[in-house]
């Protein structure tokens, strides 16, 4: 198969068999440097903690055991890095898409209802005495339902920005009270073990939930490509867009599934791990220098947020392991509030 590479002013051309894609070459190299963060709070992962291991030994710890580290590497360690990296590239895709579609860097996952509603259905199920083998697949319909009832309300009128953005608040608020009626309603202990699941966490978690997600994002990959380019055009207008020749809001919807499903397989695998889909794909936006989320940055970065918050809460605060979500909290909410800041300043 032939491959040409054709470079243009600030960005090359690559084209491999009937397939061409445009990259940006401040978005490339951004894509190579989060990588190698990424690297970096993955082995600072894996190596430090209460006890230290050389990254040799972690490596041989991985590859042949022997080490008397392979425990800590294999079983407690490792799976929980691995975990954090395929939910944080989850969380940093959806927030992309959904922020694309909204065009409005305020839209993500936990704010226009798909955390609340896979946070619903896990609190109905931990407080009813459904197993934990029942806790994914339960909270992944809750959160599909709720998006499912924010597009219905959002694409009565094409799926306007304003309209589609409104429609996920109000449906997250009255989740969010449900969620409340029914942790108030339960017994202690089962409302506790909800608590526990609503706020994200990666501990007691592993590889089966990250090769859950990893099939997600392996089957939506296609997609993902095609969604690359046909976001440039969720930035237009709606006249100019169909001015074009788009179909406004076949594409939209389109984009705005896949951001979803995205979302609540990642929520329903870790739990509410909220701001990683509101912050990454900001963060990547400023490190790009483009008007839009660029993906795979969004995703890069999405996971060394992830990573670096579950090293933290390991790590930072003694003998408490504090879960990765009160920490990705604690950083999206000032960052929130500054994004309101910026556009008020903006407007």
């Amino acid at each position: 198969m032939s491959h040409d590479v054709v470079r243009l002013p600030g960005r090359f051309s690559l084209r491999v068999g009937p397939v061409s894609l445009v990259v940006r070459r401040r978005s490339a190299v951004t894509a190579g440097a989060l990588l190698l963060v990424l690297l970096g709070a993955i082995t600072l992962s894996v190596c430090v903690g209460d006890t230290y291991v050389t990254f040799a030994d972690a490596v041989t710890a991985m590859a042949t055991g022997g080490t008397g580290h392979e425990r800590l590497i294999n079983v407690l360690r490792l799976p929980r890095v691995v975990l954090a990296v395929a939910a944080g590239v989850a969380f940093g895709l959806a927030g992309a898409l959904i922020q694309s579609v909204a065009r409005n860097p305020l839209a993500s996952p936990d704010v226009i209802g798909v955390s609340q509603g896979a946070g619903l259905a896990a609190t109905i199920a931990l407080t009813t005495g459904a197993g934990f083998g029942l806790l994914l697949p339960v909270s992944l319909v809750g959160g599909l339902a709720a998006a499912a009832l924010v597009l219905y309300l959002g694409a009565k009128h094409g799926l306007a920005a304003h309209r589609f953005v409104l429609a996920g608040i109000a449906v997250a608020v009255i989740l969010k009270s449900l969620i409340q009626i029914v942790m108030l309603a339960a017994p202690a202990i089962d409302a506790q073990r909800a608590q526990i699941w609503l706020v994200g966490t990666f501990a007691g978690r592993g590889y089966f939930e990250a090769a859950v997600i990893g099939i997600a994002v392996a089957v939506c990959l296609p997609v993902l490509v095609w969604a690359g380019k046909a976001a440039d055009t969720t930035a237009l207008d709606d006249d100019t867009a169909r001015g074009l020749g788009v179909r406004v809001t076949a594409r939209r919807t389109l984009l705005a599934v896949l951001g979803v499903v995205l979302a609540a397989v990642a929520t329903a695998s870790v739990g509410a791990v909220d701001f990683v889909a509101l912050v990454a794909p900001q963060l990547a936006r400023r490190l790009t220098g483009t008007e839009r989320p660029p993906l795979w940055c969004a995703a890069l970065t999405g996971a060394v947020l992830t990573v670096t918050a579950d090293w933290l809460g390991r790590n930072v605060f003694g003998s408490y392991d504090v879960p990765a979500g009160v920490l990705t909290a604690a950083l999206g909410g000032p960052f929130l509030i500054y994004l309101l800041i910026r556009r008020r300043r903006s407007s």
